[in-house]
């Protein structure tokens, strides 16, 4: 590799290992074998840009990895629901496996409240993002989709995923399998009871029958 190639390279290690804000360009210099501190001015103008880079890498190899996860969605022998439990139980195998990818993700958005580039980078991914997982629970292709279905089940989705992470990352113990994922969904369908359907009474139900689907 090249210098800068080993910088960047040195770069995901300290943010693997250190985080963002304790990473020293000493630090970086030598985790990508000894190239001069100087080469980080000019191949990436900064510290800041460099590690913006190297988190930029990170989230797209998590892309890769999230997208390889959900390509297992779908299994025609299978019920929607066993599908849905069987792609959270993938992903949650994920958090475990790919730790150190998934918690530089949650590293980029700290830091991209700080960088307008990284910020902007991250939107756009996120709205990738809600398209694709959309299409995923539709089993349609994303240019079918209308605007509607991404802003409310691709959102959905992904903030189950993200809190669902965030949980695996700090709690594991205590946090959901997929098929308590799968639970909580039902018991929250059951609570609020479709649309224009009655609130719970104080037995806990809502009058109406159970909602298809998962």
């Amino acid at each position: 590799m090249g210098n800068r190639e080993d910088l960047l390279a040195g770069a995901r290690r300290c943010l693997e290992e250190k985080g963002w804000a304790r990473t020293t360009v000493r630090d970086i210099s030598a985790a990508s074998g000894g190239v001069s501190m100087a080469a980080i001015g000019y191949h990436f103008g900064s510290r800041e840009a460099l590690l913006n880079a190297a988190l930029i890498q990170a989230i797209d190899e998590w892309g890769t990895e999230t997208g390889r996860t959900l390509a297992a969605y779908g299994d025609p022998d299978s019920t929607a629901a066993e599908q849905y439990e069987a792609m959270w139980s993938q992903m949650i195998e994920s958090f475990t496996a790919h730790r150190k990818l998934w918690l530089a993700s949650v590293e980029a958005l700290l830091q991209a409240e700080h960088s307008p580039e990284l910020r902007e980078y991250l939107a756009g991914s996120q709205q990738e993002g809600r398209r694709g997982l959309a299409a995923t629970l539709r089993g349609v292709p994303e240019d079918e989709l209308q605007d509607s279905t991404v802003r409310t089940l691709g959102s959905v989705q992904m903030a189950l995923l993200s809190g669902v992470m965030v949980q695996w990352l700090t709690d594991p113990e205590w946090s959901p399998s997929g098929p308590e994922v799968l639970e909580g969904l039902r018991a929250i369908v059951a609570g609020i009871g479709p649309a224009g359907g009655r609130a719970p009474d104080e037995s806990g139900t809502t009058g109406v029958p159970d909602s298809p689907g998962v």
